[in-house]
């Protein structure tokens, strides 16, 4: 696969090169000499469209956004969701999970789950009504991110509570010409290429190419992946037309989370140890096309958006029990390979009106589909804890074959109201109504001729309103300082995870709802030069899916009610032209309210009070970023996790723990060589739980370090 993966991404590249160097001598210019785009002049000239479905500056947003633009991320070398987003407060972003090396798990408020937040690459839910699809996230050609605390219950309904993270990539036409390749230790290679193709006054468009290697500290686990996106814009009479290919191939060879046993991680298992099947693998194909059309006339504005994805994914794994044998030949492990197909759909047609220069509102339909279907065959295997008689997974006897279907249908209408009640004052509301609709076909076929086969049917239809207010105030204005306080409310609803995994279970949990308020300020101060907000949250969260044991099997539950409670603060400081400091700080306080548990031995377990696995109650980070135009360049990062429990009882504690991200790099004309390191304190703390190995964390990958060379063509 990997061999395979190389091959196209030579030719692509190739192709590409070709087509980018027609248009290249146009686009070089003195001003586009550097690989990177030009951010935007003024921090109060700041755009989102996260946060609403109308557009909204930064400064009198109700709300607490970070924005971390293209040339930032370049700055410091970030090519991952967790090097990105390391210097955005309260964030704590886990590589891995069951999702594959590839994947992260975001913590978010104080909760660590993967389907709690909301994952936008380009305006489109990327991954449906399933899971967020960080694998296939694809981080060149990244105009900005931007990163919103909380639910966005009227811009994307019924998708997320803690959190949405929105990448948006180059527009088309608007991607200067650059091409990259480099190497690292573990065989680390990476190769990228960007630019704009021949066009017309009216027609533009863009590509960008990238493939990579890599290996990771733990035994015989890899990535391989290749991704292209291609984006068009036509200008007519009529309207703005724009259309978008994203196409990712990926190969993952995974590695596999690491027992707990007794008061702490178990000492029977080697740290990089390995136990998947000699033939794990998780591979994943997809292709996703947006399509999309704009017009304007006078005050008004039209807008749709179509999305279609297909994904095909192909996995084997396998997971040690808990209480593990160790001699190799007892089978103490549960495996499967699985065949998973998932397609998603996104249509969003909206209407918004500027009525005056104070107020403007939108009123609009979406509908978010997912289709998603897996077959597993389903095994278990003995293996030594260290991995190294890991058997072949076509050797071994299948016990059951399982079969789960799922289809699910989110709608929703909605209303929203921007209105500059004063000059100094603003009001954002919005109101939604979802439609929810979801089934549920589960099959299990057992293969000891003795055991009829097992089918089962659920489905669940509900509509349920989400609404959010928020206001602001600027509170004082002198040159380019000022200070803005803000507070919002948010309603949220939530249908419950779409689990895929192996056991094909069908039933569907009760949906999740929450209710979150917010107050905070932002500010700026010394001409501009420092630039900070800070905001503090309480959420009251019904019905959250968590990871249980039932029946001696990790399966999903509802978790009663929790209460999620916290502070943000971010600052950053312009020490000079060249020279940032950035230093954040959160404190979270995650507990359960009312959660009456099952133990596997029968009893019942009160968790009222606990605080919720995997949430740190602090974080920080503290960043110092020297960016030139032209000769040396560098940046350090340093990050801090709080401890944790990593029990719902809060026996097992896992101690605090601290990474140094770091870059070097030289730049002259339009050349820049680098070396970037992530990790560099080589820190293997466990940083995410499994939700198929029970009780299982897997651990922060090893130190990586990767030297590369950049040019603008």
């Amino acid at each position: 696969m990997t061999d395979r993966i190389c091959r196209i991404v030579s030719l692509a590249l190739l192709a590409l090169a070709a087509g980018s160097g027609a248009a290249a001598g146009a686009a070089t210019s003195d001003a586009t000499a550097t690989t990177d785009p030009v951010d935007p002049a003024e921090p109060s000239a700041v755009v989102v469209v996260s946060a609403a479905k109308l557009p909204a500056e930064l400064d009198s947003l109700p709300s607490m956004m970070t924005v971390i633009t293209g040339k930032q991320l370049r700055d410091r070398g970030a090519r991952d969701l967790r090097s990105a987003l390391s210097l955005a407060a309260g964030i704590d972003i886990a590589p891995g999970g069951d999702a594959g090396p590839a994947g992260a798990v975001p913590g978010m408020w104080g909760l660590r789950e993967f389907d709690a937040f909301l994952l936008v690459v380009d305006g489109i839910p990327y991954g449906g009504a399933f899971n967020p699809a960080v694998v296939s996230l694809d981080m060149n050609n990244v105009d900005r991110i931007e990163v919103l605390r909380g639910a966005a219950p009227v811009t994307f309904g019924a998708t997320s509570f803690v959190g949405v993270i929105h990448v948006i990539h180059g527009a088309a036409g608007a991607t200067p010409a650059s091409a990259a390749v480099g190497g690292g230790n573990r065989s680390a290679w990476q190769a990228a290429l960007q630019g704009n193709l021949p066009g017309t006054p009216n027609f533009q468009q863009s590509a960008s190419l990238s493939g990579e290697h890599r290996e990771f500290s733990q035994r015989d686990s890899s990535v391989a992946k290749a991704h292209l996106l291609y984006r068009a814009a036509l200008q007519t009479d009529a309207g703005r037309w724009h259309a978008d290919v994203d196409a990712s191939q990926l190969a993952q060879d995974p590695y596999s989370p690491h027992p707990r046993e007794g008061s702490g991680m178990s000492t029977r298992f080697p740290e990089g140890a390995n136990v998947n099947p000699r033939d794990g693998r998780q591979d994943q194909n997809r292709l996703q096309l947006n399509l999309g059309f704009e017009h304007t006339q006078d005050r008004d504005r039209f807008a749709a958006t179509f999305s279609a994805a297909r994904t095909d994914a192909k996995t084997t794994r396998g997971f040690l029990r808990d209480g593990f044998t160790t001699d190799g030949v007892t089978p103490n492990a549960d495996g499967f390979r699985q065949r998973q197909d998932i397609t998603d759909a996104w249509l969003d047609l909206n209407w918004s009106r500027r009525s005056s220069e104070r107020l403007r509102f939108a009123l609009g339909l979406d509908w978010l589909y997912g289709h998603g279907a897996q077959h597993s065959d389903n095994f278990e295997f003995a293996v030594l804890p260290d991995g190294s008689n890991r058997p072949l997974s076509t050797a071994l006897h299948i016990d059951e074959f399982t079969h789960l279907d799922v289809r699910r249908n989110f709608g929703g209408l909605y209303a929203e109201a921007d209105w500059n009640i004063t000059p100094r004052w603003k009001l954002l509301a919005g109101a939604r109504l979802n439609r929810t609709e979801e089934t549920r076909d589960g099959e299990v076929i057992s293969t000891d001729g003795e055991t009829a086969t097992e089918r089962s049917r659920d489905r669940r239809v509900a509509t349920r309103p989400s609404a959010t207010i928020g206001t602001s105030y600027l509170v004082s204005q002198r040159g380019a300082d000022q200070l803005t306080v803000f507070a919002d409310w948010r309603s949220a609803y939530k249908p419950a995870a779409a689990d895929l995994g192996p056991e094909a279970a069908s039933e569907i949990l009760q949906p999740e709802t929450s209710r979150s308020y917010e107050i905070g300020m932002r500010g700026r101060l010394l001409d501009g030069r420092l630039s900070w907000e800070a905001s503090a949250f309480d959420m009251d969260f019904r019905n959250l899916v968590i990871r249980e044991n039932v029946g001696g099997l990790p399966a999903l539950a509802s978790a009663g009610r929790e209460r999620l409670r916290g502070a943000e603060l971010e600052t950053s400081l312009a020490l000079t032209t060249t020279l940032q400091l950035t230093a954040t700080a959160a404190w979270h306080d995650s507990q359960f309210v009312d959660y009456a548990r099952l133990r596997p031995d029968g009893s019942v377990q009160q968790l009222s009070g606990k605080t919720l696995e995997m949430s740190p109650k602090n974080l920080g980070s503290l960043g110092l970023v020297y960016a030139p135009a032209g000769g040396l360049r560098g940046s350090l990062v340093g990050s801090y996790v709080g401890r944790r429990f990593l029990n719902k009882g809060n026996s097992v504690i896992a101690g605090g723990f601290a990474m140094l991200d770091a870059s070097v790099g030289y730049r002259s004309g339009r050349f820049e060589f680098r070396v970037d390191g992530t990790n560099l304190s080589d820190r293997r703390d466990p940083v995410a739980e499994s939700e198929l190995g029970d009780p299982q964390f897997y651990r922060m990958p090893g130190r990586g370090v990767m030297a590369s060379v950049n040019v603008a063509l």
